[in-house]
């Protein structure tokens, strides 16, 4: 391999070598370190071509779930695990016979939304301490532009006394998989993959072509995979933020225009793009463009547009709340004395994910006001919502609707698309309130049903 860290093409280019053309690798060992949404499902791709597989983590109950045969995920099933050949282990020292280091670590933002790579540094220094010399290791976790080298080489480098670019070699090949999304898995999405030089980055290209059918989009430096990833996800968020601008602008206009209705009408122009107003949640979208942010402003420039985006979406859940108080104050009803049901309270439809789901915020803004919530979801953990979410709940056998005043569904999950609703505004108080986040219900019906409707 070439040794010259910064030794580059100057233009990207997309590997769809054929078959004969791609290095087999099967007779090498692959570690993932971090078994989570993202690692897990790299283990059981690379195990399923072959690969002699590695999986550590420093969670021991996370393992010995793994190790008994049960997905920790929900996404994979027991039966894939079941059937995989991986070593599931919290033993690092298995990390010295691995040819290929894959690291999928939690990459959060702090409490004043600075990046946290704490974890990296960590998995870094773990992996410096017990790897063999020609390793080669790959970030997979959502970075910065800049920090495999800023952060991750020097860590491995501190621990193993190896020198980068001579006894190990680095890439970058950001995760894009989305969990629960069965039509956008591992195998789905376009790979994107960056090297330290031409030579790592075509062999990790190489690597990943044997579990990528969507193809490996090559990128000309670490840095370039590194900022694309980020700015995916920016992209994302900025026309999100849009949209919701325009619902609460809409609603402040006391027209009756419906902003769902606005994008239909706009959306039938060839060039308009598809996007809707709601909440922000997840790992991904309203974190990584703070890591943009803060590496711009490291470099002097304060991207203003990209800030405002997140103001307004972090503002959304507040928004919702008082959508809610509004329609209970003209539906007759006293604060205090209210009750909401809130329906959905992981970040997305059909996930378990609670973590990173901004229904937490609406409750809150709803305590602000003494309305008593209740929360119940089909999907998450009840005593995990119990713990990390300031609201009742209800068990998946116990849902009712007896005496709420009104409800939000805020995750429109499958489960939910069956609900009587004339049944259901029969067993509530007088004129119920029904605040639909993400559009999902028919809004004649609801009102047929007896409820003062209102989507976002």
């Amino acid at each position: 391999m070439n040794s010259t860290i910064g030794d580059t093409d100057t233009q990207p280019e997309y590997a769809e070598s054929e078959e004969n053309d791609v290095k087999d690798n099967r007779d090498k060992t692959i570690c993932i370190v971090g078994l989570g949404y993202v690692g897990l499902p790299l283990a059981i791709g690379f195990d399923q071509e072959g690969f002699d597989v590695v999986g550590f983590d420093i969670d021991d109950q996370k393992v010995e779930t793994l190790q008994s045969g049960t997905d920790t995920t929900g996404d994979l099933g027991d039966k894939t695990i079941t059937e995989s050949e991986i070593a599931y282990t919290t033993n690092p020292a298995e990390i010295t016979n691995a040819d290929y280091v894959m690291i999928t670590v939690p990459t959060p933002v702090d409490q004043n939304q600075q990046p946290n790579l704490d974890f990296v540094e960590s998995a870094g220094r773990t992996v410096g301490k017990y790897m063999s010399p020609d390793t080669t290791v790959i970030l997979e976790s959502t970075v910065y532009p800049g920090a495999t080298r800023e952060v991750l080489v020097p860590a491995i480098e501190a621990a193993s006394g190896l020198t980068c670019g001579e006894d190990f070699y680095v890439g970058y090949s950001p995760e894009r998989a989305t969990p629960g999304d069965p039509e956008h898995g591992l195998r789905d999405v376009v790979k994107v993959v960056g090297g330290m030089n031409d030579d790592v980055r075509n062999d990790i290209a190489n690597l990943y072509e044997t579990v990528i059918d969507a193809g490996v989009h090559k990128t000309p430096s670490l840095e370039v995979a590194e900022a694309s990833k980020v700015i995916e996800n920016v992209q994302r968020d900025l026309n999100i933020a849009l949209m919701n601008e325009l619902a609460m602008a809409f609603d402040g206009m006391d027209m009756d225009i419906d902003t769902r209705e606005v994008l239909e009408a706009s959306g039938t122009k060839w060039n308009f793009h598809d996007y809707r107003p709601g909440l922000v949640g997840g790992h991904c979208i309203p974190v990584d463009p703070y890591f943009f942010i803060h590496r711009s402003k490291q470099a002097g420039y304060a991207p203003h547009l990209i800030e405002q985006s997140r103001i307004v979406n972090e503002s959304m859940p507040t928004h919702v709340a008082n959508m809610m108080i509004k329609e209970l104050n003209r539906a007759g009803k006293t604060l205090r004395d209210s009750r909401v049901l809130i329906l959905g309270l992981t970040y997305k439809p059909d996930v378990a994910d609670i973590r990173t789901s901004k229904v937490d915020n609406i409750i809150r803004h709803l305590h602000e006001y003494d309305i008593e919530t209740t929360g119940y979801d089909p999907h998450g953990d009840n005593d995990l919502m119990r713990s990390q979410l300031d609201t009742l709940i209800q068990e998946d056998n116990e849902l009712s609707f007896e005496r709420f005043d009104g409800i939000i569904l805020a995750t429109p999950h499958r489960t939910f698309d069956d609900l009587d609703l004339t049944e259901i505004a029969t067993q509530m108080n007088e004129n119920p309130v029904l605040i639909d986040i993400t559009g999902a219900l028919n809004g004649d019906e609801v009102s047929e049903a007896g409820f003062s409707y209102r989507r976002v």
